[in-house]
């Protein structure tokens, strides 16, 4: 029998319980408590545990390993589809942006990054190579391309600032709207390395062309998020057939 609205069920009270013990301390990775010392607790069925455990695991709260047990998952960031960069979006939610493995270099646009900025194959870009990370934990890795004509001595002055705060304060180019694509993918060995996850675990593929309030392409992205630590948001409405036509 299924129970009635708004009633409490025994899963539920598990699942609060567990709630309660993640918010009060265990860090990612850490072990929860088994079913059996779960149902033992709590005098209940392991279905009724593993039901509650079902909830949790389904909300991203939790993951399992077989025969090893359920672990805290890390948490998940949420990115909306706000025109932001990386450390504004980690700051927004109250985590610290940085960057490792960074390279700076300036190199031929070629045929792919010229077409997408605009520019001949031969004009000189420069490629920013950085892995992200949030509260030092690695969160995607990061290919940028910028026209080397519209930020002379870039490659000396970006150091680890916000490149966006550094376009806006330094050249006086403030990003204004981008085309953006996001496709599912998975991460190929070299790059699970850098991001600290198994080989072919799932990513998102982001790319980005970005334009200033001149409408000229200033930066061409592609960004690798882990899928296990980032989501994407966004708001939908239907309007009525009499708006649409």
């Amino acid at each position: 029998m299924s129970p009635q609205p708004g009633k409490i069920t025994k899963a539920d009270v598990v699942r609060r319980h567990l709630e309660a013990i993640i918010d009060g301390g265990l860090a990612p990775h850490e072990k929860l408590p088994t079913e059996r010392e779960l149902a033992d607790e709590f005098d209940i069925s392991r279905l009724t545990v593993r039901r509650a455990l079902d909830q949790l695991e389904n909300d991203g709260v939790v993951y399992r390993v077989q025969g090893a047990g359920t672990f805290v998952s890390e948490k998940s960031i949420t990115k909306s589809f706000e025109l932001t960069s990386f450390s504004e979006d980690m700051r927004a939610r109250g985590l610290v942006p940085g960057s490792h493995s960074v390279r700076v270099e300036v190199i031929a646009a070629g045929a792919r990054i010229g077409y997408a900025l605009g520019l001949s194959p031969a004009e000189q870009v420069v490629h920013i190579r950085r892995v992200r990370t949030a509260d030092d934990s690695p969160m995607c890795v990061e290919d940028s391309y910028l026209p080397e004509s519209l930020v002379p001595s870039l490659v000396e002055r970006l150091g680890n600032e916000s490149l966006y705060r550094v376009l806006d304060e330094q050249f006086s180019l403030r990003i204004e709207r981008a085309d953006q694509v996001i496709m599912v993918t998975v991460l190929e060995p070299a790059l699970a390395t850098e991001l600290q996850v198994p080989a072919f675990s799932p990513a998102f593929l982001v790319t980005r062309t970005s334009f200033d309030e001149r409408g000229r392409a200033v930066e061409f992205a592609e960004s690798l998020y882990r899928g296990d630590r980032y989501s994407y948001e966004m708001s939908v409405d239907r309007r009525s057939r009499q708006d649409r036509e």
